[in-house]
């Protein structure tokens, strides 16, 4: 006789579900994983950063840009809430207008906390590797670096002095100075 199962499995429709209560619910393997509203920290970082990634993205007509929260259906059990994503137009050139036509995004992003550091750095990570997401940002503002991920990586590569992102269809890349990046995060003088 087995070990009955301990572990409850959650589903799309039960997620999707839940009453809106202020946290964020996502859903990777059949498992819930539950996220405070973001900090104040959390959020600045984020909204930088799309200032920063979305005017690339329209200028040269590569998608769409969009933050948290958002319900990214990734496949198979997966419905990720990621803090900023950008994704590729549709086939006739459209910008998705509901979350089921977003597909894999080509970027995610996360700023980690204390309390998401491991969700962002493993759980997270490796679904997002599994589902060919282009590149994997993940923002660690205590350390002033950003570690990116690739699909094929085992290892992150550790930036501090800029990143360089250059997606499929762009003439050139966007490159972005993160020390800049951090000293207008924690509102710092050049």
């Amino acid at each position: 006789m087995g070990m009955p199962e301990t572990v409850r499995r959650w589903t799309r429709d039960q997620l999707l579900a839940l009453p809106d209560d202020g946290n964020r619910y996502e859903l990777v393997h059949g498992e819930l994983l539950v996220r405070p509203a973001p900090s104040s920290v959390h959020q600045d970082a984020i909204a930088e950063l799309f200032r920063r990634v979305d005017p690339y993205v329209r200028q040269y007509r590569l998608g769409k840009t969009g933050l948290a929260p958002a319900d990214l259906d990734l496949g198979g059990t997966e419905l990720v809430q990621p803090g900023l994503s950008v994704v590729r137009l549709l086939p006739d050139g459209r910008k998705p207008a509901e979350w089921p036509e977003y597909g894999v995004p080509i970027l995610i992003a996360e700023v980690i906390s204390p309390s998401t550091a491991r969700q962002d750095r493993m759980t997270k990570r490796e679904v997002y590797q599994a589902r060919g997401v282009e590149q994997y940002w993940i923002v660690d503002t205590d350390a002033r670096a950003v570690e990116r991920w690739e699909p094929r990586d085992q290892r992150p590569e550790v930036l501090g002095d800029r990143i360089i992102w250059h997606p499929g269809g762009a003439p050139e890349p966007l490159v972005l100075d993160l020390p800049e990046y951090f000293r207008e995060r924690w509102g710092e003088s050049g």
